[in-house]
């Protein structure tokens, strides 16, 4: 394949390879519509930020509550294009952070055990996280959907938007914005300012 042809892939191509081939030989990717779509590497406060996120919904699960787990950059399936080529039909995306059931992990049916899930926006990222995530996340019925907005500088969250899941339209409706502490009540409790989740 010539190298500035795009790139497509089928579910049963996507399904039989290992993840770690399929990153050494794709990179970090996600897959629209059969279309391996490039992600570049995030900055330094992004990753800060995920990995604080992810840390913090892990400690607030409660032990005598319902078996949570926390995943974060782990493939997850959506449902699939309308289309009849093969390689124009798959749809699978990384979260940057989600909470989940704890039955066992299936890419192609993950989704419908995430009860929240958190994209942390970024330069690259902001207009597929306010738009077609927005509206695929809500079509897979995910409840919650947490969006970190970050100010100018791209270092410090400027605020996060907390959306709830209308289920007689399978659209999110906005719910809270988070301007000094997050404060969660639902599929966890919590409540952590914004500086302890993005301070160096």
């Amino acid at each position: 394949m010539p190298p500035d042809e795009p790139q497509r892939i089928t579910d049963e191509e996507f399904l039989a390879a290992e993840p770690d081939v399929l990153g050494s030989t794709l990179g970090r990717f996600e897959i629209i519509g059969g279309l391996v779509v490039g992600a570049v590497g995030q900055r330094e406060a992004h990753s800060r930020v995920v990995r604080r996120l992810a840390a913090v919904l892990e400690d607030a699960r409660d032990p005598t509550g319902p078996c949570l787990r926390i995943g974060s950059d782990v493939a997850v399936r959506f449902a699939d294009a309308e289309d009849r080529a093969a390689d124009r039909r798959l749809n699978v995306r990384y979260p940057d952070v989600f909470v989940r059931d704890c039955e066992p992990y299936d890419v192609n049916t993950v989704r419908d055990h995430i009860t929240l899930v958190a994209e942390v926006a970024s330069r690259e990222t902001v207009d597929s996280d306010t738009g077609v995530k927005y509206q695929l996340y809500a079509r897979a019925g995910i409840p919650v959907y947490l969006i970190v907005h970050f100010d100018k500088s791209w270092e410090l969250i400027d605020r996060i938007e907390e959306y709830r899941l209308d289920w007689s339209g399978m659209r999110y409706m906005p719910h809270r914005v988070h301007r000094t502490a997050l404060v969660l009540d639902t599929p966890v409790t919590l409540a952590i300012t914004l500086d302890a989740l993005h301070r160096p």
